[in-house]
């Protein structure tokens, strides 16, 4: 039975890992799941953090081999194996642009959908579901659904509450009237499979501008931030705490990650602006982004040297709370720990070190503790990642019990079974179980 994990640590086996070469064969491999109740886990890079991709039992299929790319004007046409970078890449070669950038850039694009992903760039672009025009999406019957970008859903629903933040990636999106296509998207792998997206590509900015910006002091970053929020032109604003820097090697007591289009003055107030970085060529943006993803690899090392589970956050509030949540988290957390990520949307990682199992439990309840926090401020258990396996726990923070048995209803539509990414969204709830490993 092979071993699987993500980049959670999260563990988990399968006793078969399939590996379809095209969308029929797909489609035989949930047929015949179907008819023999064989649980199913989709997979692409596994470079999610919350257990979504990786099974506890059944078959996985991985959806690396479905890799069409093919760009053309305005769009592209993905397979789910497609990995962020590849598409990007190719995009800028059409002199294009895919606007949602995840930190993670060789996560798959079917990964992206399935968690509607954003990034630091989603302060001006949205997340991933923004972008979608098309998909087409396997069901567990081995039937495909096309849907287009204003297709109504075709049966009743009630009207699911949203959180007052700008991005939300936690259980399904429920209205009557809406769309059909944002059932899947974020939906983790619950009710089908994507096979193929039709995604919005855009005209490059003309002009911009990237910076590395220090500060003297927390709370001068944290006016900073206040200030340029509104500033014409600006898609990033990102933010860095001390030890985030200090893992970094970088002696300063806070910095934000910039992105702006045009020639936009920032008010530099507060800031060591002699000690920052600045740029405007398209490699000195590559090495600030990865100068970026760095401190996640350098976090995730660590949380793996120490042989505990990654315990992390995905919490966003409304921009008018995003002080007050961060004063939360510096409350109530315990040392060590970093704090960074998209604070132009009230949307900070935490990231905890634990070096014993008492630690790690505390670390683990607190994690609970902030969830619903940032719910009582009208904030979202999940704004970018999904809940997946790990965090499937959250969502009866976020959602009363009549709207937890409406996503119920909504998942029996489509897989009468629960045979689909079985413990993910749901902690509980599918109907006997009748497969044995």
């Amino acid at each position: 039975m092979p071993d699987i994990t993500d980049a959670s640590l999260y563990p988990g086996q399968a006793d078969q890992i399939l590996t379809p070469r095209d969308e029929p064969e797909l489609l035989e491999h949930l047929s015949r799941a179907r008819q023999q109740q064989i649980p199913v886990t989709f997979m692409g890079a596994r470079t999610g953090v919350t257990g979504a991709a990786v099974p506890q039992n059944g078959w996985a299929i991985s959806l690396a081999r479905l890799n069409h790319l093919q760009i053309e004007p305005g769009r592209a046409i993905v397979g789910p194996g497609v990995l962020l970078r590849d598409l990007q890449s190719a995009a800028a070669r059409s002199n294009q642009f895919y606007a949602p950038d995840p930190t993670e850039n060789t996560a798959s694009l079917g990964g992206n959908i399935a968690a509607n992903a954003s990034g630091s760039r989603s302060f001006r672009f949205g997340a991933t579901r923004d972008h979608v025009e098309a998909l087409r999406v396997a069901l567990i019957t081995g039937e495909i659904l096309e849907i287009r970008r204003g297709q109504p859903i075709t049966f009743d629903v009630p009207s699911i509450g949203l959180p007052r933040t700008t991005k939300h990636s936690a259980g399904y999106r429920l209205a009557p009237g809406m769309d059909l296509i944002d059932l899947f998207i974020g939906a983790e792998g619950t009710l089908g499979v994507v096979t193929q997206a039709e995604l919005r590509l855009l005209p490059p900015p003309d002009e911009l501008i990237s910076g590395v910006v220090f500060f003297k002091s927390d709370e001068a970053a944290l006016d900073a931030v206040d200030q340029w929020r509104q500033a014409p032109g600006l898609r990033m604003l990102e933010y860095l705490d001390a030890p985030s820097l200090k893992m970094m090697d970088v002696p300063h007591a806070a910095a934000l990650i910039i992105e702006l289009e045009g020639d936009t003055d920032l008010d530099m107030s507060g800031a060591l602006e002699a000690d920052s970085w600045f740029a405007i060529s398209a490699s000195d943006r590559e090495r600030f982004r990865v100068f970026r993803h760095t401190l996640p690899e350098r976090v995730n090392d660590r949380i793996r040297r120490s042989g505990f589970m990654k315990l992390s956050t995905d919490y966003a509030v409304p921009i008018d709370k995003g002080r007050e949540m961060l004063s939360i988290y510096r409350q109530r957390l315990v040392e060590p720990y970093v704090i960074f990520g998209h604070i132009g949307d009230a949307h900070l990682h935490i990231n905890t070190f634990s070096d014993s199992q008492e630690r790690f439990d505390s670390n683990k309840a607190l994690m609970t503790e902030l969830a619903r926090a940032a719910v009582e401020l009208g904030g979202t258990v999940g704004a970018e990642h999904g809940l997946g396996k790990r965090k499937a726990h959250l969502l009866e923070i976020q959602y009363s019990p009549a709207e937890m048995q409406a996503m119920r209803e909504v998942k029996r539509r489509f897989d009468p079974q629960w045979l689909l990414g079985r413990g993910t969204l749901f902690a509980t709830g599918f109907p006997g179980d009748s497969y044995k490993t």
